[in-house]
């Protein structure tokens, strides 16, 4: 929408909307992280809610707990930090360049 005498302003009109369905559409989509060559895979919402962690049973016959702390650990953090990579992604799509670059890391927004 373009109202008169607010040039680009006016296209603000609705975009509390357009970040309503935005983060609805992020929430059905899941993005997959890995750690230990696929050993470990966490799988994430594109809001950057955790949904799964999967560890390779070969995996557990091991005693050593602290790797597989590791390795899912940092499973979790590609994940997430895929899922960031999805939403700021999305908004930039979604918003056609009307918000700067960076604005969709800020708290509250699809991508943070």
């Amino acid at each position: 929408m373009n109202l008169p005498g607010l040039g680009d302003l006016g296209r603000l009109y609705g975009l509390p909307a357009k970040l309503r369905s935005i983060q609805e559409e992020l929430a059905g989509r899941t993005v997959d992280g890995a750690a230990g060559g696929g050993l470990v895979t966490a799988t994430a919402s594109g809001t950057g809610e955790l949904r799964a962690v999967r560890i390779d049973p070969e995996l557990l016959r091991g005693d050593d707990r602290e790797m597989i702390a590791d390795l899912v650990t940092a499973a979790v953090n590609d994940a997430l930090a895929k899922a960031r990579e999805l939403a700021a992604a999305e908004m930039q799509k979604a918003l056609g360049g009307l918000l700067p670059p960076g604005l969709a890391g800020l708290p509250g927004m699809p991508g943070r």
